[in-house]
């Protein structure tokens, strides 16, 4: 069945209307979904400013402007695959473990339909259920983690679920291949040297955002495509990852990050890996300027659509 694209706007202002990711059918409005594009409005878990329970709706009313063919990648992703909007998973914002398990079931149940996800939050704090999700459908799976910070730290305020803790609780559950784990965009002050020991123990390797600006995107990509091989791929984006030029609505801003040209070219160059969900977090627009850290993640979620779309149908 000929996949249902986005609305046309030549018929259809981009204004107007509800939105949806990329103007894209609901997921009631279709038979299948090959890719979803799921919210998660939940902010409970944060250290800093709150304000990403307001993602999801930012970041949708952003990629209105998104066009249906990828020139970067050779793909028109909504052609290629049935791509949907599934909406927003309703985690309780008053408790954190509930909203966690709720997480985990509803992402499990898309992933039972078929569909792969792309999750837009809310905090860092909803890559743990969605990692368990994954690893009960792939098995462990390899993480490339998009980050200021490394979010491996132990608890918050005695708090063992929160958005500086996630991957630490997946290395303990695992559900991660560790592998093949790797931060990437990591910078700015820590709270001591152990930090970094600690990290290295669970299995992360790290690429500084220093080392993306020196090294080079390509030669990023060939360390990044080595050391997850051919495993079942988890991509994790904090918008944080991107300097405060470049996203300055999020909750914890690092100066001296990645540029959204950088970050776009490394995800572009994970064409072919074997990559299986993904998401994008942290976007707080209270503290955005004319939408310029929603349109990043915009972008961000549409090359993860069509890095998706393209493994769907090969």
């Amino acid at each position: 069945m000929t996949p249902i694209g986005p609305i046309d706007s030549s018929v259809v202002p981009r204004f107007a209307g509800l939105a949806t990711f990329a103007r894209l059918p609901r997921i009631d409005q279709v038979s299948r979904a090959d890719v979803a594009v799921v919210g998660v409005p939940f902010d409970s878990g944060v250290s800093y400013r709150p304000g990403a329970r307001f993602g999801p709706a930012a970041v949708r009313e952003a990629s209105r402007l998104l066009r249906p063919y990828h020139p970067g990648l050779d793909v028109s992703p909504f052609e290629r695959a049935q791509v949907v909007d599934a909406g927003d998973i309703a985690a309780n914002p008053m408790d954190i473990p509930q909203a966690i398990g709720t997480i985990e079931r509803e992402a499990g149940e898309l992933l039972d339909s078929g569909a792969r996800l792309v999750t837009v939050g809310g905090d860092h704090t909803i890559a743990l259920p969605l990692l368990r999700a994954m690893a009960r459908r792939h098995g462990p799976v390899a993480l490339l983690h998009f980050d200021a910070h490394l979010d491996t730290w132990d608890s918050y305020f005695g708090a063992s679920y929160t958005h500086g803790t996630p991957f630490r609780r997946a290395v303990e559950e695992g559900v991660l291949d560790t592998s093949a784990l790797c931060h990437v965009g990591i910078r700015g002050p820590l709270y001591s040297r152990a930090d970094l020991t600690g990290d290295k123990e669970l299995g992360f390797g790290i690429v500084t955002s220093a080392d993306v600006m020196r090294r080079g995107v390509d030669e990023v990509v060939g360390g990044l495509r080595e050391r997850i091989g051919d495993r079942p791929l988890y991509v994790s984006v904090d918008i944080d990852v991107l300097d405060p030029a470049h996203a300055p609505g999020t909750g914890t801003p690092e100066a001296g990050g990645m540029t959204s040209r950088e970050l776009l070219e490394i995800l572009r160059g994970l064409a072919g890996t074997n990559l299986v969900s993904a998401d994008v977090v942290e976007v707080a627009p209270a503290y955005d300027h004319a939408d310029i850290t929603s349109i990043a993640a915009s972008h961000v979620a549409y090359d993860l659509v069509s890095l998706l779309a393209m493994g769907v149908s090969a």
